[in-house]
């Protein structure tokens, strides 16, 4: 299912990830899960590909996830 807003997605997503990471997550997701129709695992080939966009541009450091480059 694709997530309209930030709010919807994953609770292990929203509570971790800043908000610029979750647009990331979210956009990846639903690019993935649509072009991933009728594939048996759609959504969980969609949270693999979101995730990995995400540690694209961030990097966890204890708890927290911080942009790969700050200043971008």
């Amino acid at each position: 299912m694709p997530y309209r807003s930030n709010s919807e997605l994953p609770s292990g997503a929203r509570h971790h990830l800043p908000p610029h990471a979750l647009d990331i997550y979210r956009e990846a997701f639903n690019h993935s899960f649509a072009s991933h129709a009728g594939d048996l695992r759609q959504e969980e080939i969609a949270h693999r590909t979101a995730w990995a966009a995400v540690k694209r541009s961030y990097v966890k450091r204890g708890d927290q996830w911080i942009p790969k480059w700050p200043d971008a």
